[in-house]
């Protein structure tokens, strides 16, 4: 059985005071990017170590997690699901894995600098290109 969503403001409930400003500015900016997006909270629990990630936010387009904010304890994080598909130019995501990629937000104007949203707005685009080829090939 699915659990149900907690509400929104909850997951800001207890974030580190260094971060909490920063989270709220990439909310913004995923929100200005996306406005259509799904903004879900995620259920993890406040981390015990400091080196963990808390994951707080996920956006979603087209039944498609997009990207994920997340914070630690002073610093905070974008995650996105195809990252590496993404163009960058200027070299601000981070990560060798298989698909996912970062961005490292250390203040709030890191997070709605022009450089993050157009990072944010090319991972909505290739959803909004994805869910184009799955209708067309419907």
């Amino acid at each position: 059985m699915p659990r149900p969503r907690a509400p929104i403001a909850e997951p800001l409930a207890g974030t580190p005071a260094a971060t909490k400003a920063i989270v709220e500015r990439a909310r913004e900016t995923v929100r200005a990017v996306a406005p259509e997006a799904e903004e879900v909270a995620c259920h993890s629990r406040k981390p015990s170590s400091p080196s963990m990630m808390w994951k707080l936010f996920r956006y979603v387009a087209h039944g498609e997690v997009v990207v994920t904010i997340g914070t630690f304890t002073k610093h905070a994080s974008m995650f996105f699901a195809r990252g590496r598909e993404l163009g960058d130019p200027q070299g601000i995501l981070e990560g060798t894995g298989k698909d996912l990629r970062y961005i490292t937000l250390r203040e709030p104007k890191h997070a709605a600098g022009a450089r993050v949203g157009a990072i944010v707005r090319e991972a909505f685009a290739l959803a909004d290109e994805s869910a184009q080829r799955r209708i067309a090939g419907a």
